[in-house]
């Protein structure tokens, strides 16, 4: 039962909102908040946001929020709560906000499904050289000796490793538990047991047939993945990135690439946006995607139910369930 109706602003990009806060999206955020789903803060600098600002009590964000800086709180007297229907609060949840006491929700996990979802079906393609024989078969026009060359390929017994104990990572090792695959898991900071094997780094990426990224981009893990770990990969084995492009050094693997002994599926990369001539989109042992892992088109609506649950939490005066921690943020991405 809503105690409440707190005050709440929409705080996103205009183009997510007009995705994201439609249909039963905005219907339930109006019976649950005093909420103006017309109004959208994409500056908070803006004089009509600025004026519902200084009475809002929760802030509804999601991708492009502009940042609650220290100057933002200073007109947000009344502010209490950011639930965030996205994944990362790094972005505009700063520093101010955790020393004032903000309350901080995301909807990480809901994020974390379609991706975890898009590496297992990688992971399933990858042993089973789908691309390769789907791209011959066209050339061809005829029946291949698919053992002469891809020796082995197939799902059965293969080895793949999880590079990041994250929510992506975990939810991985899940999905991987109906097929017959050895699963192993590399994370300095993991200390629990997930049911699989858990190896140093340099091990898995000699053991594994596919290795997957999970990891957070930190200083400390940028390039985490270069020239010498790629060379310790098995040969014809696969490299799949749907974390961050900085995990990589993307001119080792373009190398390895290139000489035909690896495979990749590459969600994430080095900007964001390739330039036209990177030679990613042409190697025919790529598959390159536009970041497309995560949420979108109609996976949207499930980050957006998430937050608002978490928002009903909140009128209940009940705690999150999906509450972010500052400290959190030191190893997440």
């Amino acid at each position: 039962m809503i105690e409440s109706r707190p005050k709440t602003l929409i705080a996103m990009g205009r183009p997510v909102a007009g995705r994201l806060v439609t249909g039963e999206v905005r219907d339930r955020l109006l019976g649950i908040a005093d909420v103006d789903p017309d109004l959208v803060a994409e500056d908070f600098a803006d004089p009509v946001v600025a004026e519902a600002l200084a009475q809002t009590e929760v802030l509804y964000t999601s991708w492009w929020c502009p940042p609650i800086t220290q100057e933002v709180l200073d007109r947000a007297p009344k502010l209490r709560a950011v639930v965030h229907a996205a994944g990362s609060v790094k972005h505009h949840v700063t520093e101010a906000c955790w020393q004032r006491g903000i309350l901080v929700s995301s909807a990480a996990a809901a994020n974390a499904e379609p991706v975890a979802e898009y590496t297992l079906a990688s992971i399933l393609f990858a042993n089973k050289r789908v691309l390769d024989i789907s791209r011959l078969y066209r050339e061809h026009r005829a029946r291949l000796d698919l053992e002469r060359r891809f020796p082995g390929f197939g799902n059965y017994r293969r080895t793949v490793g999880i590079v990041g104990a994250s929510r992506i990572g975990r939810r991985v090792i899940e999905l991987l538990r109906p097929f017959e695959l050895d699963v192993l898991v590399a994370d300095p900071y993991l200390t629990e047991d997930l049911g699989v094997p858990q190896v140093e780094l340099d091990e898995l990426f000699e053991r594994c047939d596919v290795i997957s990224l999970h990891a957070p981009s930190l200083p400390e893990t940028r390039h985490l993945i270069d020239a010498g770990r790629l060379a310790r990969m098995r040969d014809g084995a696969t490299l799949i990135n749907t974390a961050r492009g900085a995990l990589v050094d993307q001119d080792a693997l373009i190398a390895e690439l290139a000489g035909g002994r690896l495979y990749a599926v590459i969600d994430v990369t080095e900007p964001d946006l390739l330039p036209a001539d990177s030679p990613l989109y042409d190697l025919p042992n790529v598959l390159l995607t536009p970041h497309i892992a995560g949420s979108l088109g109609g996976e949207l609506p499930r980050l957006a139910h998430l937050a608002l649950d978490e928002l009903a939490r909140y009128a209940q005066g009940l705690p999150f369930l999906h509450g972010v921690e500052a400290e959190e943020l030191i190893r997440s991405a």
